[in-house]
């Protein structure tokens, strides 16, 4: 979620309670792609993770789903553990938490592969 949909940085906004995650904003392309991607039959889920030492970023990430993908509020999994999840493909700007042992396909975003929603797009377009 963090750097895939949501503009979010921890480096930058910092990962404590004070971060208005609900003001934050929508990568580029993010929310379109998604409504594209349930358009074309995919079901899609959101995985994320959010730090145990700030229990109100489990919420605020929630109440964020409610405001943009409001579609997708009851297809959410919080866990430090993607791995375990079951798909066919993984959205995800990093490797930790399990994600780059996802036994589906990580499509690793942000990276020169896929830097951004319109090379997601083209991917599953072709």
């Amino acid at each position: 979620m963090d750097g895939v949909l949501v503009h979010y940085d921890p480096k930058i906004h910092g990962k404590d309670e004070n971060t208005d995650f609900l003001s934050l904003q929508p990568v580029p392309g993010a929310l379109q792609a998604v409504r594209d991607l349930i358009a074309m039959g995919h079901q899609v889920f959101i995985a994320t993770t959010a730090p145990w030492d700030n229990p109100q970023a489990w919420t605020d990430k929630r109440l964020w789903i409610g405001k943009h993908l409001p579609e997708l509020k009851k297809r959410v999994f919080m866990t430090h553990y993607k791995d375990m999840l079951m798909g066919d493909v993984l959205i995800d700007d990093r490797t930790a938490n399990g994600a780059g042992q996802f036994k589906g396909h990580h499509i690793h975003f942000g990276q020169s592969e896929f830097p951004d929603w319109n090379s997601v797009m083209n991917h599953f377009k072709n």
